[in-house]
C-alpha cells in the first residue's frame, strides 16, 4: 500500500486454492471415466456371456458327440473358454487401436496432448481378456455339463 500511495487496487492471490479445487475436479474426472469404464466392461461382458450361452445351445450336438469319443468335462470347458477368451482378446484389441487413433485426432484437431503409456494399452487389454476370462466361465460349465446321450439326441 505504501508503493501505491495507501490505495488497494492491487490484489494479492495465493494459487493454492486454485490448485486445490484444480486437482478435486480432475479427481472427480477420473472417478466419473473409472465409474464409465466399469460399466461397459460390465456390459461387454455380459454380451460375451450371452453370446456364449447362445453357442452352447446351438452346439449341443456337437458336445455331445464330443463328449461320447472321450472328451473330458475339463476339456469342454477349456474350449469354450478359449472361445471367450478369444472373443473378448478381438474386443480388446480393436478398443486398444480404436483408443490410440482417437487420442491421436483429439491431440491433432483440439491441440490437446494426449498421454498413454505401453503399460496402460497392455493392461487395458488384460482386463479385456479377463473380462473374457470371467463372464465365460458360466457358459462353459453349463456345456460341460451336458449330458451326453441327450445331447446327442438334441435337434
Amino acid at each position: 500500500k505504501r508503493r501505491h500511495g495507501g490505495v488497494t487496487d492491487f490484489e494479492i492471490k495465493v494459487p493454492e486454492a486454485e490448485l486445490k479445487q484444480q486437482q478435486h475436479t480432475k479427481d472427480t474426472f477420473n472417478l466419473v471415466l473409472g465409474i464409465i469404464a466399469g460399466i461397459s466392461l460390465l456390459v461387454g461382458g455380459i454380451g460375451i456371456m450371452n453370446i456364449m450361452l447362445v453357442s452352447v445351445t446351438e452346439r449341443t450336438k456337437e458336445i455331445g458327440l464330443r463328449m461320447a469319443i472321450g472328451a473330458r468335462k475339463y476339456d469342454i470347458v477349456q474350449q469354450f473358454l478359449a472361445e471367450a477368451v478369444m472373443l473378448s482378446s478381438g474386443g480388446g484389441l480393436t478398443g486398444v487401436v480404436l483408443g490410440i487413433v482417437v487420442s491421436k485426432l483429439i491431440s491433432g484437431y483440439f491441440h490437446i496432448p494426449t498421454i498413454f503409456t505401453f503399460i496402460s494399452l497392455i493392461i487395458a487389454f488384460a482386463f479385456s481378456v479377463a473380462v473374457g476370462l470371467i463372464f465365460g466361465i458360466a457358459p462353459a460349465k453349463r456345456a460341460a455339463r451336458q449330458n451326453p446321450i441327450e445331447s446327442l439326441r438334441y435337434e
